[in-house]
């Protein structure tokens, strides 16, 4: 069984109690609106990043039960399987979008109606989920991967997750960049815990101080492609505590599961 997952991924099994309690209040932007989870071993926000300028990422989104998404469509956010409970009719979920704080009044809200999970999820791999919105948001959406030509190099991370191991939620996007971490690096970092193939490692392994924490989860890992426009490669699913020197953060490849998002959100309707 994992023990570190970034929303209930990246925690521990404490961590993960807590923070599957942890809500944004329906209609409420701000983490601020109920009490913050202190994980002892967990990812919750960007460690060590900067905050993102408004526009920046207009494809970003907060989800209301502690995680991150992006926008697959316009009425379709892409998140982690571990941020949701199984497949089927769901209502409670809260997405915010357009903003890069929180709290302020242009943001854009939208209610779940559906949820699809991977199917086959049982927390090991298959980490992303479709949460299926009642209205459209009409912001940019971010592309996937289609193949993994591009699972190499730099990447960017974003989420309003903690930004220390054990720290609180943000009220502003926090931005960074981490590199790419191959398979055998990584395997050496959590053995059997990685899925190679349904998984892509990145971080700064010597220094570590760069990551995504505890309430990142679901959000994603994205780089320009050869046309200059954003594409997402990986979603954030774990890691050993927050940014820590030889303990790289561990994403879903977006790559591998790309057809299966796509017939998940055409069954969805989106």
């Amino acid at each position: 069984m994992r023990t570190h997952l970034k929303h209930l991924k990246r925690a521990t099994a404490v961590g993960a109690v807590a923070l599957a309690a942890f809500s944004l209040q329906p209609g409420s932007a701000s983490a601020s609106a109920a009490p913050t989870p202190k994980p002892s071993d967990s990812h919750t926000k960007v460690v060590g990043g900067t905050k993102a300028d408004q526009g920046e990422f207009p494809f970003m989104v907060r989800l209301s039960m502690g995680c991150g998404g992006a926008l697959y469509t316009k009425n379709i956010v892409l998140t982690a399987a571990h941020c949701v409970d199984g497949s089927g009719p769901n209502t409670s979920i809260t997405a915010t979008a357009g903003v890069v704080d929180l709290e302020d009044s242009k943001a854009i809200t939208a209610k779940s109606t559906e949820v699809l999970q991977a199917p086959g999820y049982d927390g090991k791999g298959k980490d992303w989920a479709l949460i299926k919105l009642d209205k459209a948001i009409d912001l940019p959406t971010l592309k996937i991967a289609e193949d993994d030509k591009l699972n190499n190099g730099d990447f960017e991370i974003a989420g309003w997750g903690a930004d220390k191991e054990g720290g609180d939620q943000q009220r502003y996007l926090l931005k960074a960049t981490v590199p790419f971490v191959d398979d055998a690096t990584c395997q050496k970092a959590y053995g059997d815990q990685l899925t190679p193939g349904d998984e892509i490692c990145a971080g700064k392994l010597d220094t570590g101080g760069i990551d995504t924490c505890q309430g990142d989860s679901g959000g994603p890992m994205f780089r320009k492609d050869d046309a200059g426009e954003w594409l997402q490669v990986g979603i954030v699913s774990w890691g050993e505590g927050c940014a820590r020197p030889g303990k790289p953060g561990v994403y879903s490849e977006v790559s591998t599961f790309a057809k299966d998002i796509k017939a998940g959100a055409d069954k969805l309707g989106g």
